[in-house]
Parts: structure tokens; C-alpha cells; sequence
């Protein structure tokens, strides 16, 4: 399987709306890959926009 080209830099308004549905309920690296950004750089923008992850999601992982 080809490795998709990670992006990084400025985002759009289309991945901001992506990262807001997707974030709460999956997991981040999940999220990293639907979106082709490395891992670290969607914690950033989620940090910094106050995304937080869903209670039930926290749960799933055992930590809620």
C-alpha cells in the first residue's frame, strides 16, 4: 500500500471541519491519517482549537 504524502502547513477550512467531527470520538492517530498530517501536528491544532475528547470515547480506552 503507497504511503499517503503528509501535508503540513496551513490548514483548510475543510480539514478544520474534519478534525472538529472526527476528533471527539476517534482515535487521534486515526484522525492524523484521514487527514494525511503527522500525528503530533493534529494534537497541536486540537490543543489549540480546545478540542477535547468525548467522555463514552475515554471510556472505550479505559480512561474515564
Amino acid at each position: 500500500m503507497a504511503r499517503k504524502k503528509m501535508t503540513k502547513g496551513t490548514w483548510t477550512k475543510a480539514e478544520i471541519t474534519l478534525l472538529k467531527k472526527m476528533f471527539p470520538n476517534n482515535p487521534t492517530a486515526q484522525v492524523a491519517a484521514r487527514l494525511g498530517r503527522p500525528l503530533d501536528n493534529v494534537k497541536k491544532k486540537a490543543s489549540r482549537m480546545g478540542l477535547k475528547k468525548t467522555k463514552k470515547h475515554l471510556k472505550t480506552l479505559g480512561r474515564a
